[in-house]
């Protein structure tokens, strides 16, 4: 590949990444007002993820975003809580760049309307997948985020 044709697919590379992290940020947004009407504790308890043997699954645009915003991963936490939460395990230290799976999560503790917005969930996960894909199409579908941090740990 020529030095012209080489900077022209990195500049296009960028423009790509640009967009979709522009997009991402709209997504979340859209995300964040669609669960406004709802409360919760603020417990850290969704964030415990061993004991609930539930966890997020990002895409990789996800794990990009959150990463270019915690450069320095955390140590992992003895209690198996997410490793973004802080020593307390009370605080999500990543909180304004969380993902999805982490703005959506519904828990029992929540107090709000009776429903949460399931229609809305399911466009916010395909407008998800849509951006997921045009960085990289052929990525198979989200990942833990365990299995993100695990990756980026070793």
């Amino acid at each position: 590949m020529s030095a012209p044709s080489w900077d022209a697919a990195r500049a296009a590379r960028r423009n790509a990444e640009h967009r979709a992290a522009t997009d991402l940020a709209a997504l979340y947004r859209s995300a964040d007002a669609a669960y406004a009407p709802f409360s919760c504790p603020a417990t850290a308890e969704c964030c415990q993820l061993a004991a609930r043997g539930r966890e997020p699954w990002l895409w990789e645009v996800e794990w990009a975003a959150l990463r270019s915003a915690v450069p320095s991963l955390p140590s992992p936490r003895p209690d198996g809580g997410c490793p973004f939460l802080d020593p307390a395990g009370k605080r999500c230290t990543a909180y304004l760049h969380r993902p999805l799976g982490c703005r959506t999560y519904f828990c029992h503790r929540i107090r709000g309307p009776a429903h949460q917005p399931i229609e809305e969930m399911d466009r916010l996960q395909r407008r998800l997948e849509t951006v997921a894909r045009t960085l990289n199409p052929d990525e198979e579908g989200p990942r833990p985020l365990t299995a993100w941090y695990g990756e980026a740990s070793s």
